[in-house]
């Protein structure tokens, strides 16, 4: 018992030092019927519904921590908690992999990335190029953080016009959700996101070019310190099955495998 407390008392310890876990990490449930998930935060309407539905069929709690894909990582390189693990695309789970925190993955869908634009799309955008133009305020995720952040960045050092871009940013956001909200309160004049942000008549997308694509296969798989093996596995196999990918297809998702994206590297 007297372990147990001391330990308890220094992963709070450790929480309130490197101020970089939040505290649902920090108290994540130990209870055999609760799973905890780290999720990008772009896809938190898709996941919410899931874990709800997981917990009908199934009893099992699913707590979810949103966040970007890259702050995710660094959660669960200090806490060593959880159960899964799901980001935006498979660069950022390539990493966590690299880093022996999670099991090979299963495939759901996939993050299309668009040029989301004001109503009527006043600035005349056409192509990622145009976000280049003079005098532009752009919102992008943060490159160290998010998936569309890193894929933008890919992007634009690929066409050359990265330095023009970084003129035209006033915004680098944490997680895509703030970047979308930016571009709804119009405090920018156009933002790479995903084709699942687009909902509602507040924002316009822009397809992006053949040769600009940048679509992300996204993956779920095991945390390699999970306690919850056979639980955790059961919610991987629920997220990634037909019902599954079902959900994250309502949400404006397409479902993996999809042969429009046969050319995505996983």
């Amino acid at each position: 018992m007297m372990y147990h407390s001391f330990r308890s008392l220094m992963v709070f310890f450790i929480c309130l030092v490197v101020m970089i876990l939040p505290a649902q990490v920090c108290a994540a449930d130990n209870s055999p019927d609760t799973l905890f998930v780290y999720s990008g935060a772009g896809l938190k309407a898709p996941m919410t519904e899931i874990g709800e539905l997981f917990e009908e069929k199934t009893g099992i709690v699913v707590e979810y921590n949103f966040a970007g894909s890259g702050t995710l990582i660094s959660q669960m390189e200090i806490s060593k908690k959880g159960d899964a693990f799901i980001p935006g695309g498979t660069p950022d789970y390539s990493i966590a992999q690299n880093k022996s925190l999670v099991s090979d993955p299963a495939y759901v869908a996939y993050h299309v990335p668009v040029i989301g634009v004001q109503p009527g799309n006043p600035h005349g955008i056409t192509s990622a190029r145009d976000l280049a133009k003079e005098g532009l305020k752009l919102a992008l995720g943060d490159v160290n953080a998010t998936a569309i952040g890193r894929q933008g960045q890919k992007l634009f050092t690929k066409l050359g016009i990265d330095a023009d871009i970084e003129e035209n940013v006033i915004l680098r956001a944490p997680t895509i959700n703030e970047v979308v909200t930016a571009l709804k309160l119009r405090q920018v004049d156009a933002a790479l996101i995903t084709i699942d942000q687009i909902k509602g008549d507040e924002i316009e997308a822009v397809q992006l070019k053949d040769d600009e694509n940048m679509a992300l296969v996204i993956p779920i798989g095991l945390t390699t310190f999970t306690t919850k093996q056979d639980s955790a596995q059961q919610f991987v196999d629920f997220v990634s099955s037909d019902e599954g990918k079902a959900v994250f297809k309502k949400h404006g998702h397409p479902v993996y495998p999809d042969p429009v994206y046969a050319d995505v590297k996983l």
